[in-house]
Order: C-alpha cells, then sequence, then structure tokens
C-alpha cells in the first residue's frame, strides 16, 4: 500500500545567482519529514532508474521557461504522487540509494550532522533504555540496536515497532505516530515540535491472536505483558471486576503467560485508542473515542445531548477510506510542523445493504489509517495461510514474504487528498482495485 506522503504547500526562495527555486515541504504521516527542491529528487530519479530501469512511476518532467501557477501546482501533485508510488516497491524501500537520499534530507532539512548520539527508547512500564546510536540511524536499524540490548529475537522485529509518544497530564499517553523503516528517529524526536514527545517501543500488530507467535521469546512476552498493563492502567483494555481480579492474582504470582492468555479475553485487549476526537454519526459535531483493533473500529459516541452510544464497524464491510488535508499552512518556517490540527479520515461502510460515509475529524487521522491497513495486511495472510493457492506479498522490516492470492473481496483502501476545504464524492472516488501484491 502507498506511504501517507503529501506536499501540502511549496515556498520560493532566493538562490545564490540572484533567481529562485521552489522548496517543497513533504510530509509523512502528517508530519514535516524534509524539505526538498525538483532538481535534488529529479537527481534521486536517475540515480534509482539506473538501478530500477522502467519499473519507477513516471517523474514530472523539466519546465525551461517560467510556469504559470497552475503548472506549480501540477508538478506539486506529481511529486506527490511519485513520492506516494515509489515507496510500493519494497526492494526499492530496501535499496542503498533509496535510503541514503531520504537520511541525506532529513538531516539537511532541520540542520543535524551525522555524529554519535544517545537515544532513550521508553518501554511500556515507564523504563527507559538509553543507547549509542548515530544520528543518521534509520529507525529499523534503532530498532535492531534496541532488540540486541534487551535480548529480543531477531526474527521477532516485524511484529514490533518504534512510535513517537507524548505523555500528557495525569499519566495519559498519546501515540503520535509509527515510525518507518527509513525515517531518522533522533531527527523525527527533534522535529515534532512537540512537548514531552519520546520515542517508545511497542508491538506493531493488531490481531490479539498473534500474541501466540512471541511465547517462544522471554524478551517478546516481557514487552507484550507490559504493554497489556499499560493499556489496562491507561483505560485502553477494559476488563470486566472478576476479570481484572484474576489478572491482579495473576500478576502477583508472576505468572506471565497466564496473565496473556487471560488478556486475549479482555474487552479492546491489542487495540490502539486514540484521543477524543469528533464525528458525524448519527448527526455532526458527535463527540467520539476511537479504539482500533482485532479486526474492528469501535467508536464511543457522545451525542449532542450528552447521550452515550457505542457502535463497532467490522472491517470486512469497509470497502475504502481517505484521508483528507482541510486547511492550508501559513507558516511552515515556524513551529507548525504537522498537519494534524486540519485532518479528516472518512471510510466507506456496508450497512443494511447501502453504502455509507463515515467521518472522523482527528490530528491522528494517519495513525489511524496505518492501524486499517495493517488490520488489511494481516487479514490477507491469515486467509494466505489456510490456502496454499493464495499468495501476496507482504513486507515488514525489510523482509517479503510472499503468498499467491486469487481472489479478494477486500478492495483497495486507501488515498489522500491534499489542500481541499470540502469533498465532493463522485463516482470516480468510489471505484477501487482489488488489492494486489504490490500494494500490501
Amino acid at each position: 500500500m502507498k506511504m501517507h506522503f503529501c506536499i501540502p504547500v511549496s515556498q520560493q526562495r532566493p538562490d545564490a545567482l540572484g533567481g529562485r527555486y521552489v522548496l517543497y515541504s513533504v510530509y509523512l504521516d502528517g508530519y514535516l519529514f524534509c524539505r526538498v527542491r525538483y532538481s535534488q529528487l529529479h537527481r534521486w530519479n536517475e540515480q534509482l532508474r539506473r538501478v530500477f530501469g522502467n519499473c519507477l512511476p513516471s517523474f514530472p518532467p523539466k519546465y525551461y521557461l517560467a510556469m504559470t501557477t497552475s503548472m506549480a501546482d501540477d508538478r506539486r501533485d506529481q511529486l506527490e504522487q511519485y513520492l506516494q508510488k515509489v515507496t510500493m516497491d519494497p526492494n526499492m524501500l530496501r535499496s542503498d540509494v533509496f535510503i541514503d537520499f531520504l537520511k541525506l534530507v532529513q538531516l539537511d532539512t532541520f540542520s543535524i550532522t551525522t555524529k554519535t548520539a544517545s537515544l532513550d527508547i521508553f518501554l511500556p512500564d515507564g523504563r527507559n533504555i538509553q543507547i549509542e546510536i548515530l544520528t543518521s540511524d534509520t529507525a529499523e536499524r534503532v530498532l535492531e540496536v534496541v532488540s540486541h540490548k534487551i535480548g529480543l529475537c531477531q526474527e521477532l522485529l516485524s511484529y514490533f515497532g518504534l512510535f513517537l509518544i507524548r505523555f500528557c497530564k495525569e499519566g495519559k499517553l498519546s501515540v503520535m505516530k509509527k515510525l518507518v523503516d527509513f525515517e531518522l528517529p533522533y531527527v523525527s524526536l527533534r522535529s515534532a515540535g512537540v512537548e514531552n514527545c519520546r520515542v517508545g517501543l511497542r508491538k506493531w500488530y493488531m490481531d490479539p491472536s498473534l500474541d501466540s507467535m512471541l511465547m517462544d521469546c522471554p524478551a517478546a512476552v516481557d514487552l507484550i505483558h507490559m504493554q497489556a498493563l499499560q493499556d489496562i492502567e491507561q483505560e485502553w483494555a477494559k476488563p470486566t471486576q472478576a476479570q481484572r481480579q484474576k489478572l491482579e492474582a495473576l500478576q502477583k504470582e508472576n505468572n506471565q503467560t497466564k496473565f496473556l492468555e487471560l488478556s486475549q479475553e479482555v474487552r479492546h485487549y491489542g487495540c490502539l485508542q486514540l484521543d477524543p476526537c469528533t464525528c458525524d454519526y448519527p448527526e455532526p459535531g458527535c463527540g467520539a473515542v476511537l479504539s482500533v483493533g482485532n479486526d474492528e473500529i469501535h467508536c464511543c459516541l457522545t451525542l449532542p445531548d450528552n447521550q452515550t452510544q457505542e457502535i463497532i464497524f467490522q472491517m470486512s464491510r469497509v470497502k475504502c477510506w481517505q484521508v483528507t488535508f482541510l486547511g492550508t499552512l501559513l507558516d511552515t518556517d515556524g513551529p507548525q510542523r504537522t498537519l494534524n490540527q486540519n485532518l479528516e479520515l472518512r471510510f466507506q461502510y456496508s450497512e443494511d445493504s447501502r453504502w455509507q460515509w463515515f467521518v472522523i475529524y482527528t490530528k491522528q487521522a494517519f495513525l489511524l489509517s496505518s492501524c486499517l491497513k495493517k488490520m488489511i495486511s494481516e487479514k490477507m495472510v491469515k486467509l494466505a495461510a489456510g490456502n496454499p493457492e493464495m499468495q501476496i506479498e507482504v513486507p515488514e522490516q525489510g523482509k517479503s514474504k510472499k503468498y499467491h492470492i486469487q481472489q479478494s473481496q477486500q478492495k483497495d483502501s486507501s488515498y489522500f487528498l491534499p489542500r481541499k476545504s470540502k469533498i465532493e464524492i463522485s463516482k470516480a472516488d468510489c471505484v477501487f482495485r482489488t488489492i494486489k501484491e504490490e500494494d500490501l
């Protein structure tokens, strides 16, 4: 599936020769990733093409005369589409020419040089592990260093990820985003522009039954046990009183295996809870708290009359979704380095044999979209495991697993609509492809 790259804004800057050039602000998952010139991206495309040939998407052409406003907007859209498409190839994502360029532009954008540095990685139990890294180390490399330090089996790295997490008042936490493999955690932490933000280690799967894949590794069991305790403390997982008493007894006995087995029965166990937001269901302006995982989106709604209502959307009935940036960035050189104040995610859902759109206004729209993608990919892998004639490719942590898919009822999922103050849904917006190998 495509990554959440967007270029919502560009600026003209003077060059050393008295001319002007355009600087594009590239955002990834709603946070400023880098600022680059067309010429830099053009050279990068040529380097990639020498390695990968014609399998690359088309790159916007050069203009030798001054561009009109519409031409500049077209180029910005084309560059955005290029970045989204080029990251769909797992072989390209692992190549040195791909990673080295993105490392360089991240460092250059935030004026950070490559040097040795200390980085604290926070665990779900509140402890932190300090590791020595290079400022240019990717999230994939940092995760390897952390796993080595805590004794986590290397073959289980794909079940975990590094996240930017904001620690709020009264001990509450908010997951801001998952760091993708080629992001630089040291840079992302300092460029986020958010107080009390830390890099945290969490499991990265939405199907709680996958806990069983980790039970032979003591370090992995420790981590998911810590996260289970944290989720209960944060009230993301909601045990009944009887379950809570049993869990407390097992905790006193230090019986992690039985604790995790019982946790599987706890409501919302293994789900990620988002910050309070608003939605348009059953009417505009309703408050909502979303828990995502276990193949569903659970919404606890607060109606205008302060009545509460719970609704569950099964992923098997979600046809597609889109993230839209509704506003305009006015000051890209200042502290505003995120798009999160102007985001919505809407998904199309089958109810009573009718397709309806459900709209959520949340600063965590990109994180929610990543969770939906994860649930789809896990479902595809599970279906493939039960049918040897199916085959899909699901790249994780630089590895590629192949399964053969003959047909799928799940539709291709997400796309990004930038720079729009409103959305009009047309028939064209509702046409989606079946998931293919390169989409996952």
